[in-house]
Order: C-alpha cells, then structure tokens, then sequence
C-alpha cells in the first residue's frame, strides 16, 4: 500500500490514534492544532464568551466538525473554526480556510441546531493563530468575527 510522506511522519490515519503513535515530545498537527484551539478559547473567553463545547463532530464518515461552540454575552450561539499557520507564506491562517471547509462547518453547524426547539441567532466566526507556538513573543490571535455565512 502507497503512504504519502504526511501519513507515514504522523502514524496511523484517524485523529486520536494518530497522535498516540507519536513519540513523546514530538510536536504532531494534532499537538499544534490542540494548542492553537486553547489558545483560541483562552481570548474568547476573555472576551466574554462561555464554552459550549468543543470539537462538535458529526456521525458517519464525511461530515464536518466545529472546533469550538461559544455562546456570545447577548446569546448568539457562535461556531468558531480555528485556524493555525506558522506564516503568512501561502496567505496565512485565514486563507487556508476553503469552500470545502466552510461547507462542512455550516453541515456540523446544521446538525448540532438540530436539537433546538427553536433556533438561536447564530454566527460562524474564525480565529487564526499566527505565528509559531513554541516561542509565544511571535504569535498572534485574531478574531474575525462573521466571518462567513450558511447559504
């Protein structure tokens, strides 16, 4: 069977499983990935946004995934995707965030307003962590705040 170099660094495919096969130490997508979303949670919640949960998947193979749900001081429900890049190189964080990507966020979106009576006033917004994570002077956060829409 044929790897590509970026299954075979990271170990087995599938989320969880993949960081357990790394060595202890080893910094993994899923490490970095891990660190940007607490970060990202960190200046949310500083400014005033509550946790609602976090790393929201659908069922089945194919669906999408929210990195964090918050709920805004005036009630707005708010699924946050965080993005991270080391650079700007390739347009940065924000730019990496595809129709694709946008698509599966609004599906998971669709699916967790699915056990509403009656539905919140929502928003999608992005946080993008820039910079590198292991020397904490470059790294920056910005929220941007509706940052696209379901259609």
């Amino acid at each position: 069977m044929w790897f590509s170099r970026k299954q075979v660094a990271k170990g087995p495919p599938g989320g969880a499983d993949a960081d357990a096969a790394a060595q202890p130490g080893q910094i993994t997508t899923k490490r970095l990935g891990d660190a940007a979303e607490s970060l990202a949670l960190a200046h949310l919640v500083r400014a005033g946004m509550k946790l609602v949960e976090s790393n929201y998947r659908t069922p089945g193979r194919g669906g999408g995934e929210v990195d964090l749900i918050m709920r805004a001081p005036d009630g707005t429900l708010v699924f946050v995707e965080v993005r991270q890049r080391r650079s700007m190189l390739h347009g940065g964080a924000a730019a990496s965030i595809s129709a694709v990507k946008r698509r599966r966020i609004i599906f998971a979106a669709r699916h967790y307003l699915m056990r509403f009576a009656s539905l919140p006033p929502c928003r999608f917004d992005v946080v993008t962590v820039q910079g590198r994570l292991d020397a904490p002077d470059t790294v920056a956060v910005e929220w941007l705040r509706g940052a696209f829409e379901a259609d």
